[in-house]
């Protein structure tokens, strides 16, 4: 078999999920991470694995980071790194329970992370940098005086760009620095004075199998993935990497030459999504609507955490969907406007990126929901965590076990509690471990201009604002399915219950007012038909118009769809308790 039958590719969902969208600290440049990777490997309790104490002291009396910063990367990690679903609802369960922040210290010191990945992790922050010209800072860790440059141009356009979701800057990235990403694995006693790795320096198996988090493989088309140490140790790359398995190590220079030489583009990655995925059929569309849109997948082929869903270009059109096809998937929403769209399985993530005027209903997320460079768009979401970026005029209904990040470049952004529910709600909910507290919705991370060494605050309210009660309004799915959920999970904050319940009163009061009129049966068909009149001026002054007609078959005729619309319309009404449609 012919070395170059093995294929070796970057993983997804490390660049996907675990990069955060803004050009990183200087603090988290290789200089650094090289000392990070030494401290870490000769000091105790450090090495192999990582608790939460020793990075907090790493990251803020060493690099001198926030510790609200050093909590930020260390809660991404886990989000990123799969557990199961019952280990993640019992740490919600722990965490809710704090009453102080020495008990959530506490719970924290509980936590641990591969040092080797973490280190890697923290590497591919890099992805999103405005420049990747090396650190030649030569101090021995960062001093208070080191202050970031005021942001430029520059950086301010990059705040408005990614390279989340392209697997050809994976690529390029992995090409470009896997150099240095085998260094932070070299053993500190292999390194030169000044932290690099000499040039006939070995990489202990262990260490490659960390590499795992980025890479990895398979041997020959159509077969099984296979994590990059398994393929590097046995097989046609043995040899062609110099694996001895009488020490268990690798050549530097070896192993480097051959991920090189067979790093590829991943076959399960947007490129080939787009190039080879299936059209996903949905439930509701109309017929000529959809030309348009491209809607593809490549749930068939991908194997858990390469699953991806792409929805590009929906155009003034309702589209609703729950399905095994998107269970676990990897969403991206891109391009669409005046469209309402409901998918309610559980997913992995998500991303919705330059929407605008659209309303996005979501099923539980695993990990994070991602609003980038978004206008006039409403996401109503139970999720790991939100993130918001470069957007505007955004509204977001969130549950979240984790504070919402806000990134540089929004404005007018609305925070509301999560405000709906469908009848499989809370069994998706359980499936993906997202439980209904702790729930800090209300409590977003700003980061500022500068980048991570920027301004990190719960405090600053520049850029957004909780919504008000007064203008709180509940959001009814008008679809139907099986299940046992028939009230929002957790139920609401008690001023947005208060204020629900005043609706209501003026809802019966003006009911009573009604009856006690006594209309006779003229003046009431009269009367109904001026509210119906109204009504109609409403649904067509706000676009819910659109969202009905686009619930209706179109087989139907025009007759019948004019009184289904009524009867959808004040089956909405009733269900959103306040007199106004589902999406008000």
């Amino acid at each position: 078999m012919e070395a170059d039958s093995v294929s070796i590719w970057p993983r997804i969902e490390p660049f996907l999920l675990g990069a955060l969208q803004v050009s990183p600290t200087s603090k988290l440049s290789l200089h650094y991470l090289r000392k990070m990777a030494i401290y870490v490997q000769t000091r105790d309790g450090c090495f192999p694995v990582l608790g939460w104490s020793m990075w907090r002291h790493i990251a803020c009396g060493k690099l001198q980071l926030p510790e609200e910063l050093a909590w930020l990367y260390f809660e991404t990690f886990h989000l990123l790194v799969d557990r199961p679903p019952e280990e993640r609802l019992e740490r919600a369960e722990c965490f809710s329970q704090c009453s102080s922040k020495s008990e959530l210290d506490e719970q924290r010191s509980k936590l641990s992370v591969d040092s080797l990945q973490f280190l890697l992790f923290l590497y591919i922050q890099q992805l999103n940098r405005v420049s990747l010209r090396t650190s030649l800072i030569g101090e021995e860790w960062p001093s208070q005086r080191a202050r970031p440059a005021s942001p430029s141009e520059r950086e301010t356009k990059a705040s408005s760009q990614n390279k989340n979701w392209d697997d050809q800057a994976h690529l390029s990235f992995m090409l470009t620095h896997l150099a240095d990403i085998l260094e932070l694995l070299v053993e500190p006693g292999q390194l030169s004075q000044s932290g690099q790795a000499q040039r006939h320096s070995q990489i202990s198996l262990e260490a490659v199998e960390s590499l795992g988090l980025l890479l990895e493989g398979s041997v020959g088309h159509g077969k099984g993935i296979q994590p990059v140490h398994k393929l590097l140790t046995k097989g046609p790359l043995q040899a062609q990497s110099g694996f001895s398995s009488l020490s268990r190590s690798f050549p530097l220079d070896k192993l480097l030459s051959c991920l090189q030489q067979n790093l590829t583009l991943n076959p399960f990655g947007m490129t080939a999504c787009l190039q080879s995925g299936k059209k996903l059929a949905w439930a509701q569309q109309v017929e000529g609507a959809m030309k348009r849109a491209k809607i593809a997948r490549n749930t068939h082929t991908a194997a858990a955490g390469s699953k991806i869903v792409l929805m590009s270009q929906v155009i003034k059109q309702t589209l609703a969907k729950t399905s095994d096809k998107l269970t676990g998937a990897n969403l991206k929403i891109h391009r669409c406007s005046e469209a309402f769209i409901y998918l309610l399985s559980p997913l992995r993530s998500v991303s919705v990126d330059k929407c605008r005027d659209c309303t996005v209903v979501l099923g539980p997320v695993q990990t994070s929901v991602h609003i980038h460079g978004c206008q006039n768009v409403r996401v109503v979401c139970v999720a790991g965590r939100v993130v918001v970026g470069a957007s505007s005029r955004c509204t977001v209904h969130a549950l979240t076990p984790t504070c919402p990040l806000l990134l540089p470049g929004n404005s007018n952004i609305t925070l509301g509690p999560f405000h709906t529910f469908y009848p499989s709600l809370e069994d998706h909910m359980a499936s993906v471990g997202l439980a209904v507290v702790p729930n800090v919705w209300d409590q977003p991370l700003i980061l500022g201009t500068e980048g991570l060494a920027g301004p990190l605050s719960k405090s600053d309210t520049s850029c957004y604002r909780l919504l008000p009660p007064s203008e709180f309004h509940t959001l009814a799915v008008p679809l139907q399915m099986d299940g046992d959920t028939c009230e929002i999970p957790g139920g609401l904050p008690p001023a947005y219950q208060a204020a629900l319940s005043e609706k209501k009163k003026r809802i019966q009061s003006w009911q009573r007012t009604v009856m006690e009129a006594r209309l006779n049966k003229e003046q009431t068909q009269q009367f109904q038909e001026l509210v119906e009149l109204k009504f109609h001026e409403w649904l067509l002054e706000t676009g819910h118009r659109q969202e009905l007609d686009s619930l209706i078959p179109p087989t139907m005729t025009s007759a019948t769809k004019d009184g289904s619309r009524m009867k959808e319309a004040k089956a909405v009404n009733v269900a959103g308790g306040d007199g106004t449609a589902a999406t008000a």
